[in-house]
């Protein structure tokens, strides 16, 4: 009954509009009432305990290195290193995007932010080369799922401090997915764009692609000296969003020199409304967290699926299936701190490595950001790339179903992600 508290009290407080944080904290007073043991200083407490945790400061530092970065012309260089290796391929500057996007990714963490900034740059570019909007800009959309995967990653920092797992291992982990859905990408253009008739650039000499590498090297050292830095304990997540930003910050000011002094404020402004959504979610969601554990919540769902534990594939896709209906209608991050403590004991019980668990549960999430009526990144391509929701619904579902086939293997083969992770991650 506290689950259904809980469920009926967080519905209708988004139905009536109400903001999602204010909502799980509307849920959890609801079940603060239900439960007879209304308490005003235990609401408060829990509410600055969900804020205060070291490993939540990497989020609005990692924010910020984006932000330095989209200013410091960091992201154009990306495109550009990638148009000089791909972009004489046939149908290349859609390879040159998932290039972009892969290697955005590992400096941005965020798939909303990461559509923003590379879409504003690509699907213009694209369309300029004859490519059709609507599928570039599915592309795009599509692609930026890459974001919340490749680390250093928000969503999985959230989901390694509700399970209370290693966050750098959840990064490792979260690198081969990342290159399979790159792959995915690859491969589903190819058959998406068979038929077009797609432009070819002139290929680059050995020497551009060289001057496009050098030219771009600073911003390609970044997520391969915090991968290191991660893997060899030099430094832990939250510092290396610190590292980060202050990279972002010497080499946007001092070495291409295209982010002003004048700008910084700005930055700085922008990353703290950004980071101070998703830190408020957070104690929000401790609140609710805490209280259906009191409530008994997780050990109600671990009896619920408890014929099935036995059974940790049909456990999983059973997970896969919730989750990607619920991120229908929910944001990624109230997911994430809602399910993961009541989803963790089953997934212990099954004995199911809550490592892989959350590079798959993150990436299940994500489907939820492709698919209507919420669908943050259809909403942001479809701004950039000037199309309607309809079309962009259209446009995406090939792409999008690759993703989730890609999903249902990676649940059917966890060999794919534990055998790399066993490799680099320990």
């Amino acid at each position: 009954m506290t689950l259904v508290v809980f469920l009926v009290a967080l519905i209708s407080a988004v139905i009536i509009g109400m903001p999602i944080a204010f909502s799980l904290l509307f849920s959890g007073v609801a079940i603060m009432i239900y439960l007879n043991d209304f308490n005003s200083m235990i609401l408060s407490m829990n509410l600055f305990a969900g804020a205060d945790s070291f490993a939540l400061m990497a989020i609005p530092f990692f924010i910020l290195a984006g932000e330095f970065m989209n200013r410091g012309g960091i992201t154009k260089r990306i495109v550009n290193f990638a148009n000089a290796l791909v972009g004489h391929i046939r149908g290349g500057l859609a390879y040159v995007s998932i290039i972009a996007i892969l290697l955005f990714a590992a400096m941005i963490g965020s798939a909303v932010a990461s559509t923003a900034a590379l879409g504003g740059i690509l699907i213009p570019m694209m369309t300029r080369a004859n490519y059709n909007r609507e599928k570039a800009t599915g592309l795009i959309a599509a692609g930026n799922i890459l974001s919340p995967i490749m680390p250093p990653s928000v969503p999985l920092i959230i989901f390694g401090v509700q399970a209370g797992v290693s966050i750098t291992n959840l990064f490792i982990a979260g690198i081969a997915p990342a290159i399979y859905l790159t792959i995915v990408l690859c491969l589903t253009w190819y058959f998406v764009s068979k038929k077009d008739d797609l432009p070819t650039n002139n290929r680059q000499s050995l020497k551009d692609v060289m001057k496009a590498l050098l030219d771009g090297l600073w911003a390609i050292l970044l997520p391969a000296f915090i991968l290191v830095g991660l893997r060899s304990g030099l430094f832990t997540p939250t510092e290396a969003g610190v590292i980060a930003a202050v990279y972002a910050l010497f080499v946007g000011l001092f070495v291409y020199r295209e982010l002003k002094f004048s700008d910084l404020l700005d930055c700085f402004v922008v990353s703290a409304k950004s980071a101070s959504v998703i830190m408020f979610l957070a104690a929000a969601a401790t609140v609710s967290s805490w209280l259906l554990t009191v409530g008994n919540v997780p050990q109600i769902m671990t009896d619920v699926l408890e014929p099935f534990i036995e059974q940790p594939t049909i456990l999983m896709l059973i997970i896969a299936v919730l989750v990607v209906l619920i991120g229908m209608a929910m944001d990624v991050t109230p997911i994430i701190m809602i399910l993961t403590p009541v989803l963790l004991p089953v997934i212990e019980a099954a004995g199911i490595d809550p490592i892989y668990f959350g590079v798959v549960f993150v990436l299940m999430c994500m489907i939820g950001l492709l698919t209507p009526p919420v669908g943050n990144v259809l909403n942001v391509a479809s701004k950039t790339g000037n199309i309607s929701m309809e079309r962009m619904v259209k446009a995406v579902w090939p792409f999008l179903l690759a993703e989730i086939v890609l999903i249902l293997l990676l649940i059917l083969f966890p060999q794919l992600i534990e055998i790399p992770l066993s490799l680099f991650g320990g």
